[in-house]
Protein backbone atom coordinates (compact mmCIF):
# COMPACT_ATOMS: atom_id res chain seq x y z
CA UNK A 1 0.00 0.00 0.00
CA UNK A 2 1.31 3.53 -1.25
CA UNK A 3 0.55 6.11 1.06
CA UNK A 4 0.82 9.81 -0.39
CA UNK A 5 1.47 13.31 1.45
CA UNK A 6 0.84 16.70 0.42
CA UNK A 7 -0.15 20.15 1.81
CA UNK A 8 3.41 20.82 3.24
CA UNK A 9 5.23 24.13 2.87
CA UNK A 10 6.40 27.26 4.75
CA UNK A 11 4.23 29.85 6.80
CA UNK A 12 4.54 32.35 9.42
CA UNK A 13 3.68 31.73 13.27
CA UNK A 14 0.09 31.65 13.77
CA UNK A 15 -0.67 30.74 10.60
CA UNK A 16 -2.52 27.46 9.05
CA UNK A 17 -2.01 24.60 6.84
CA UNK A 18 -3.67 21.78 5.89
CA UNK A 19 -2.05 18.11 5.13
CA UNK A 20 -3.49 15.38 3.03
CA UNK A 21 -2.56 12.05 2.68
CA UNK A 22 -4.10 9.21 -0.02
CA UNK A 23 -4.25 6.10 -0.68
CA UNK A 24 -4.07 5.64 -4.09
CA UNK A 25 -6.11 2.29 -5.26
CA UNK A 26 -6.27 1.01 -1.76
CA UNK A 27 -9.80 -0.41 -0.48
CA UNK A 28 -7.67 -1.76 2.52
CA UNK A 29 -9.79 -0.64 5.81
CA UNK A 30 -7.41 0.62 8.88
CA UNK A 31 -7.99 0.37 12.13
CA UNK A 32 -5.80 3.14 12.88
CA UNK A 33 -4.48 6.25 10.97
CA UNK A 34 -1.48 8.53 12.16
CA UNK A 35 0.09 11.72 11.52
CA UNK A 36 4.31 11.88 12.73
CA UNK A 37 6.92 14.26 12.49
CA UNK A 38 10.41 14.32 12.92
CA UNK A 39 12.36 17.37 13.06
CA UNK A 40 16.42 17.74 12.17
CA UNK A 41 18.43 15.87 14.89
CA UNK A 42 15.26 15.23 16.86
CA UNK A 43 13.40 11.63 17.05
CA UNK A 44 10.08 10.80 15.72
CA UNK A 45 7.09 12.32 17.71
CA UNK A 46 3.65 11.14 16.84
CA UNK A 47 1.14 13.93 16.24
CA UNK A 48 -2.33 12.62 16.31
CA UNK A 49 -3.97 9.25 15.62
CA UNK A 50 -7.81 8.06 14.19
CA UNK A 51 -9.13 5.20 14.92
CA UNK A 52 -12.23 2.89 12.82
CA UNK A 53 -14.42 4.48 15.16
CA UNK A 54 -13.39 7.73 14.89
CA UNK A 55 -11.53 8.44 18.28
CA UNK A 56 -9.21 10.78 17.98
CA UNK A 57 -6.23 11.40 20.13
CA UNK A 58 -3.15 14.11 20.21
CA UNK A 59 -0.02 14.57 21.73
CA UNK A 60 -0.29 17.30 24.04
CA UNK A 61 1.98 19.58 22.55
CA UNK A 62 -0.42 20.01 19.13
CA UNK A 63 -3.62 19.68 21.08
CA UNK A 64 -6.43 22.52 20.66
CA UNK A 65 -4.18 23.29 17.45
CA UNK A 66 -4.42 20.78 15.56
CA UNK A 67 -7.37 18.41 14.64
CA UNK A 68 -7.12 14.84 12.91
CA UNK A 69 -10.44 13.99 10.05
CA UNK A 70 -10.50 11.35 7.39
CA UNK A 71 -12.23 10.75 4.44
CA UNK A 72 -13.62 7.10 4.63
CA UNK A 73 -15.07 6.92 1.07
CA UNK A 74 -11.64 8.15 -0.72
CA UNK A 75 -9.16 6.71 1.47
CA UNK A 76 -8.10 10.12 2.64
CA UNK A 77 -6.35 11.08 5.82
CA UNK A 78 -6.21 15.16 6.84
CA UNK A 79 -4.14 16.99 9.60
CA UNK A 80 -5.32 20.72 9.93
CA UNK A 81 -3.07 22.78 11.57
CA UNK A 82 -4.00 26.32 12.97
CA UNK A 83 -1.79 28.61 15.59
CA UNK A 84 1.20 27.18 14.19
CA UNK A 85 4.86 27.61 15.77
CA UNK A 86 8.27 27.53 14.77
CA UNK A 87 8.44 24.12 16.82
CA UNK A 88 5.83 22.80 14.72
CA UNK A 89 8.83 22.80 11.75
CA UNK A 90 9.47 19.39 10.44
CA UNK A 91 8.86 16.64 8.26
CA UNK A 92 5.35 15.21 8.63
CA UNK A 93 4.07 11.63 7.66
CA UNK A 94 0.95 9.94 7.41
CA UNK A 95 0.92 5.89 8.65
CA UNK A 96 -1.43 3.09 8.76
CA UNK A 97 -1.81 -0.24 10.70
CA UNK A 98 -4.33 -2.76 11.06
CA UNK A 99 -3.57 -3.07 15.03
CA UNK A 100 -5.76 -1.90 17.46
CA UNK A 101 -3.47 0.26 19.61
CA UNK A 102 -4.42 3.46 18.50
CA UNK A 103 -2.51 7.02 19.94
CA UNK A 104 0.03 8.91 19.22
CA UNK A 105 2.33 6.84 21.03
CA UNK A 106 2.24 4.04 18.98
CA UNK A 107 5.90 2.95 18.48
CA UNK A 108 4.99 1.77 15.16
CA UNK A 109 2.89 1.66 11.81
CA UNK A 110 2.95 -1.10 8.81
CA UNK A 111 2.89 1.76 5.94
CA UNK A 112 4.05 5.06 6.27
CA UNK A 113 4.61 7.91 3.37
CA UNK A 114 7.62 9.74 2.05
CA UNK A 115 7.13 12.70 4.07
CA UNK A 116 6.06 16.61 3.79
CA UNK A 117 8.29 19.25 4.82
CA UNK A 118 6.30 22.26 7.27
CA UNK A 119 8.70 25.01 7.78
CA UNK A 120 7.03 28.00 10.19
CA UNK A 121 8.98 30.84 10.74
CA UNK A 122 8.47 33.43 13.73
Amino acid sequence: VRLVESGGGSVQAGGSLRLSCAAPGSTYSWYCLGWFRQAPGKGREGVATIDKYGRQSYADSVKGRFTISEDNANNNLYLQMNSLKPEDTAQYYCAADSGDYCFPSRPSYSYWGQGTQVTVSS
